[in-house]
């Protein structure tokens, strides 16, 4: 087998990013843990291995929406279907490993609908049925664009119809490698202003469907269509809207 990292690296985000997306780690390397470790426990750094104490992160901040991350339910809305929506520590285990399938809208400009009869059209060209409880990776090729700071406004939009088509199909976990699964934000912003309704903004969020997003993967052209499987386990963070993920795919060779 082979184990395709679909995971960037969690790392400090640059100054030139806005606070409440920023990801800021403190570091404490082996000589500050050998220093902690005498002042608690009395232990001179002659006791430990080469003078060295451990070595520990701190997050001092991090969103959990800030990395390669899946949301629930509850990030989208407090009532879906007509009731209480899910945090992501009340979704099943079942979701989050299973068959993959790659479904390739490199050719999408930025901002350009992603909808049922373009994935069906994808889906016919890999000759592939869609089943329940796959997880769908929408493959943009904006991971390119990761660490600049213009990467939120890149990409395509999966539209509220497609997110449907996707769900009625049994599927549960959809991904992509963008910041966001619906348009650039400044695009879905524009468009609501000027139409001046609910249902523009956010709409395949808020499309009162009970599903997870996988947002911001990356390396997804290194798949194949399909025929791997897909683990992605959030961390089980208590009533959160979301959860950082080791997201991997496993590829027979």
């Amino acid at each position: 087998m082979k184990f395709i990292d679909l995971s960037h690296e969690i790392k400090p985000g640059p100054e030139s990013v806005p606070e409440f997306l920023r990801t800021e780690i403190r570091y404490t390397d082996h000589a500050e843990g050998a220093e902690q470790i005498k002042q608690m426990m009395g232990i001179a750094p002659e006791l430990l291995r080469n003078g060295e104490g451990w070595a520990v992160e701190e997050f001092t901040r991090l969103g959990t929406h800030n990395s390669t991350h899946i949301d629930a339910p509850w990030h989208y809305n407090s009532v879906i279907g007509g009731e209480p929506a899910q945090t992501i520590d009340e979704l099943p285990l079942e979701w989050f490993f299973a068959d993959g399938v790659v479904l390739d809208m490199t050719a999408k400009g930025e901002g350009e609908a992603v909808t049922p009869s373009d994935i069906e059209a994808e889906l016919a060209r890999i000759e592939y049925t869609i089943k329940p409880l796959d997880i769908v990776l929408v493959m943009t090729g904006r991971d390119r664009h990761y660490e600049r700071p213009d990467y939120m406004f890149k990409g395509c939009g999966v539209t509220a119809e497609a997110t449907h088509w996707l769900f009625d199909r049994g599927v549960r976990v959809m991904g992509i490698d963008a910041w966001g699964w619906d348009q650039p934000l400044n695009i879905q912003a524009q468009a609501a202003l000027r139409e001046g309704k609910p249902g523009i903004f956010w709409a395949a969020h808020q499309c009162d469907l009970p599903y997870s997003q996988i947002e911001r993967l990356t390396n997804l052209a290194s798949l194949p269509p399909h025929g791997f499987k897909v683990a992605c386990f959030p961390l089980r963070l208590a009533r959160g809207s979301a959860a950082p993920a080791r997201v991997v795919a496993i590829v027979q060779d």
